[in-house]
């Protein structure tokens, strides 16, 4: 019986913590080989917190302490204990749940906001860290063997956040090192505001000393590069670096110093352009900045001086007038010169930039297709008989006679050479005299053509503009037309015919004016001709044969489109017979005449446009073009022959870099 109170006692004196004295808040913790349930009960009576403790946790705690302490603090103390025998406390709604370490992440832990205070010691909690520079799936290696095995840290790409749950202590420790490593890099871009000067100016004079000092060259050093770009609308600079701070810092200090405001009232400013034309990008800014001048002058009570007025005349724009500025262009420079305040200046400079780019080009081609067939045949048998010709007395004739020259039978019996074109079958029985003149004496004619002609002619004209820049090809002859023509009687002494003559260009004529817009679609003003001469010895004048189209059509880039043609084919059919004998059935074939014609003609134009808008993909295609021209002259080239001469063919040079 004794020894079993001593055992009991001796349990009870390893599991005990006494007040520090009357009314003290600090208690003296003296806990060595003591079972965890003991301990928690302790712990309870002196924080009055509620406790669940999980069935598997099991063991012993030490804890000692030599002076008293608090009883927040004797809390801490013991989830630091509960910590190195791998459990955790989690707290859920007024309860204090003591489980294993690896199981307090699955209970309720409400995750702690960045901007309140957070808990501290070993207490288990979860965090959520919004990360504003680096990626938070790259800084899940790097953290991951800061935190507990038991704890847990994953990465959210969408929203770039990491989600901690470990102990508050370490969970403060990794805040400050997420934040050592989440900083601005730099090579992120900043944003230089200027006050004074324009940002257009600025970027130019800040990359061309840069790239001077080796800092912005593209074949130097990677880590040494500055790229500075100016954003017109709000006058700003927009610089990236691809080395450390230092270099955006100085770049920080020399624009300060170029932003400046300036003592003179109006400066004068030369701007060199680059593509557009001065004369008429000076008349735009007039109009422009007349708008803006007319619209600010009745809020001020001193008259100022148009801008339009002061450029009305030579000696007006010389002198800087006394209103809000000048705009002049010198065509010999291509370049705009400008007197204005600072922000007048910085809002046409503005404008400047963007008219002054580099303008898209229109390559055209035109396909016009000509496919023709004519098909023709003509069969006859004609009857004369003349052999009663030439006697005295009364004599008698007859036969027949069809078709025109060439093809009737009395015309070929006076002149056997004007005989037409195929198979002329003919009795003759020698000639007859007639007025004094031999005829021979053709008695019968069978005559038999058939044709057949087609043809397949190919015209591709091409020609190369700028956007909204009317161009035009002519590839042709000029040819005189007579207009008019006087001639004098005989009676005059000295007579002095004369015609008028008009020129006119016949053969192939493209005028094209594109319009692209801002999806790549191109408009076209065209007008397109092809014209030939058809008979140059008609009395009355040439006869020329005359296609044209006159369209205005809208088409993708690269697109082929038909503009228009023509598809014609007519058929005729004669027949030249003697009355009733020509309707005989079989043998009324030798009294008739038969000819029939067929043409058919497929016309098309079609149209291609392709916008080159960089001077590489003009290169590209006038290369393919040239090389192609130079495969042609090589060609006709003649064989070697050792009995004539060589002599050398006319080619194209080859192009610069082949």
């Amino acid at each position: 019986m004794n020894r079993l109170l001593l055992v009991v006692w001796l349990a009870l004196s390893s599991c005990q913590a006494w007040a520090a004295g009357p009314g003290s808040d600090g208690v003296t913790l003296n806990f060595v080989n003591a079972d965890i349930d003991g301990v928690v009960k302790a712990v309870s009576e002196m924080t009055g917190k509620n406790f669940i403790v999980d069935p598997r946790v099991k063991g012993t705690v030490n804890i000692v302490s030599a002076k008293p302490v608090s009883k927040a603090l004797a809390y801490d103390v013991f989830l630091s204990a509960l910590r190195l025998q791998g459990y955790a406390a989690v707290e859920d709604m007024g309860i204090v749940k003591i489980v294993p370490e690896g199981d307090a992440k699955l209970h309720q832990s409400t995750p702690a906001p960045q901007d309140k205070t957070r808990a501290i010691g070993d207490r288990i909690e979860t965090r959520v860290f919004a990360l504003k520079y680096e990626s938070a799936l790259q800084l899940v290696p790097i953290l991951r063997p800061l935190i507990a095995p038991n704890n847990t840290i994953a990465a959210y790409q969408n929203s770039n956040t990491l989600v901690i749950t470990d102990y508050a202590s370490n969970v403060q420790r990794l805040e400050k090192i997420i934040d050592a490593i989440d900083q601005p890099s730099a090579t992120d871009p900043i944003i230089i505001a200027l006050k004074y000067a324009s940002a257009l100016d600025v970027a130019q004079t800040v990359n061309r000393l840069f790239a001077e000092t080796g800092q912005g060259a593209a074949g130097g050093d990677s880590s040494q590069r500055l790229l500075v770009v100016a954003d017109t609308r709000s006058n700003s600079l927009l610089a990236r670096g691809s080395g450390d701070a230092s270099r955006l810092n100085r770049l920080r200090q020399f624009v300060a110093m170029l932003d400046s405001p300036t003592s003179a009232g109006g400066n004068i400013h030369v701007i060199a352009l680059k593509n557009a034309e001065a004369v008429k990008l000076a008349e735009t800014l007039r109009a422009i900045h007349q708008g803006e001048a007319g619209s600010a002058a009745p809020r001020s009570s001193a008259p100022a001086t148009p801008l339009s007025a002061a450029m009305s005349s030579p000696a007006a724009a010389a002198t800087p007038a006394s209103g809000s500025g000048i705009i002049q262009a010198d065509a010999a420079t291509n370049s705009l010169i400008i007197t204005a305040s600072d922000a007048i200046y910085n809002n046409l400079r503005a404008v400047v930039d963007r008219l002054d780019m580099r303008r898209a080009q229109v390559y055209v081609e035109a396909l016009i297709a000509e496919i023709t067939a004519d098909k023709a045949a003509e069969f006859g048998i004609q009857w004369q008989d003349l052999n009663g010709l030439g006697k005295t007395g009364t004599q008698t004739f007859g036969g027949t006679n069809f078709g025109s020259a060439g093809q009737n039978i009395l015309g070929i019996a006076q002149n056997p050479l004007t005989a037409g074109r195929g198979l002329n079958i003919g009795v003759l029985k020698g000639q007859v005299s007639i007025g004094g003149v031999n005829i021979l004496n053709l008695g019968l004619l069978v005559r038999a053509l058939e044709t057949d002609g087609n043809a397949n002619i190919l015209s591709t004209p091409t020609l190369l503009t700028l956007d909204n820049e009317e161009a035009r090809i002519v590839i042709g002859q000029n040819v005189p037309f007579i207009t008019g023509q006087y001639a004098v009687s005989a009676a005059a002494t000295t007579p002095t015919p004369f015609q008028t003559i008009e020129r006119k260009d016949v053969g192939l004529t493209l005028k094209i004016k594109p319009q692209i817009s801002e999806g790549g679609t191109v408009r076209l003003q065209i007008y397109q001709e092809v014209s030939s001469i058809q008979d140059s010895t008609n009395a009355a004048g040439v006869i020329t044969n005359k296609r044209s189209v006159e369209s205005n059509v809208l088409v993708d880039d690269g697109q082929i489109i038909v503009l228009g043609g023509l598809i014609q084919d007519s058929v005729s059919d004669g027949v030249d017979k003697v009355p009733l004998l020509g309707d005989i059935p079989g043998l009324g074939n030798l009294f008739k005449y038969n000819t029939r014609k067929r043409s058919k003609t497929n016309l098309m134009v079609f149209l291609r446009p392709t916008v080159l808008r960089s001077a590489q993909s003009a290169d590209t295609l006038t290369k393919g073009r040239y090389d192609y021209i130079l495969g042609e002259q090589a060609k006709p080239t003649p064989a070697a022959n050792p009995l004539l001469q060589d002599e050398a063919t006319p080619s194209l040079p080859r192009m610069p870099g082949q």
